[in-house]
């Protein structure tokens, strides 16, 4: 006699894939994405113009602050060019990490109502993120072709690379910290302070040389070893240093990309993949604590 639960074709209800879920149930992530920005922008007049203004004025306060009063301007070609293409990679790792650590918490009535894959929440801020970073990316290009931009592929390549380890590192954090905000909501505060000092972990108001310069070369290889560091300086590698004359003295920092390049992969991709993994374990109680 055959049992239920071994008839080919069949399989338990509400069993859980992991991140393959995400990939089979599209048409779900879809509505999720869909209803998180309508629900974001609802009676609001200027809509997605939002995610223009909002990193405008982050963009502005930086820019009079770091730029002006503390004369980073006078040492640094195309000062705002280099800001900004660090604050767009630092933006999109705190909306992702942010939303994807409160996703479930959020949309605690509708996991106790109905069974949909879990994974699909946090999912679904990294795809609302990346709704904000294309018309961030977008003005970031216009200043670049106005100050004359001319990148190389292997610039332009570098450029997609640090949007792939940002992309994998804040929704594997998302995920980890997705999971513990269910059952202890100081996990909130916790992502509260890792976004307040993210632009401060990354060159994004400063150089990388700076740094190497005040840490010994084992603190500077702990600093070369956040996934955000990485990334921010391949930004601008494809952005900024292409509007640069050659007067600028700012290299890669060493060993880029045949050791912190691949060593960010490897960090990024392995958190992703440690999130998913904690999340599927604890997800089954995610109902009952809510």
């Amino acid at each position: 006699m055959v049992k239920v639960g071994t008839r080919p074709g069949f399989e338990t209800p509400g069993t859980s894939h992991g991140l393959r879920d995400v990939f089979t149930q599209r048409y779900l992530l879809r509505l999720l994405v869909d209803k998180e920005i309508q629900v974001r922008y609802r009676g609001s007049v200027l809509g997605l113009l939002w995610s223009y203004i909002k990193p405008a004025i982050q963009f502005i306060v930086f820019y009079v602050a770091m730029g002006l009063f503390l004369g980073l301007e006078k040492g640094i070609d195309n000062y705002a060019i280099y800001l900004f293409s660090g604050i767009v990679v630092v933006n999109f790792f705190t909306e992702t990490f942010g939303n994807a650590a409160r996703s479930v918490v959020g949309n605690g009535g509708l996991i106790k109502k109905i069974y949909l894959p879990r994974q699909l929440f946090p999912a679904s801020t990294l795809w609302v993120a990346v709704v904000h970073f294309v018309p961030q990316v977008a003005v970031l290009l216009v200043a670049c072709v106005l100050a004359g931009w001319h990148p190389t592929f292997a610039q332009l390549g570098s450029g997609l690379v640090g949007f792939v380890i940002i992309g994998a590192f804040s929704l594997g954090l998302g995920f980890l910290f997705c999971a513990a905000n269910v059952f202890f909501r100081d996990a909130e505060n916790i992502v509260d302070l890792v976004n307040m000092v993210a632009a401060w972990s990354a060159p994004v108001l400063y150089m990388w040389m700076m740094v190497q310069e005040a840490l010994s070369n084992g603190f500077f290889a702990v600093y070369m070893l956040n996934p955000l560091t990485v990334a921010v300086e391949l930004f601008h590698y494809a952005f900024w240093l292409p509007t640069n004359t050659g007067s600028t003295t700012w290299t890669l920092p060493p060993g880029m990309f045949p050791v912190w390049v691949p060593v960010s992969l490897f960090v990024s991709g392995g958190l992703l993949l440690l999130g998913d993994l904690v999340f599927r374990r604890l997800e089954g109680r995610f109902a009952q604590e809510l």
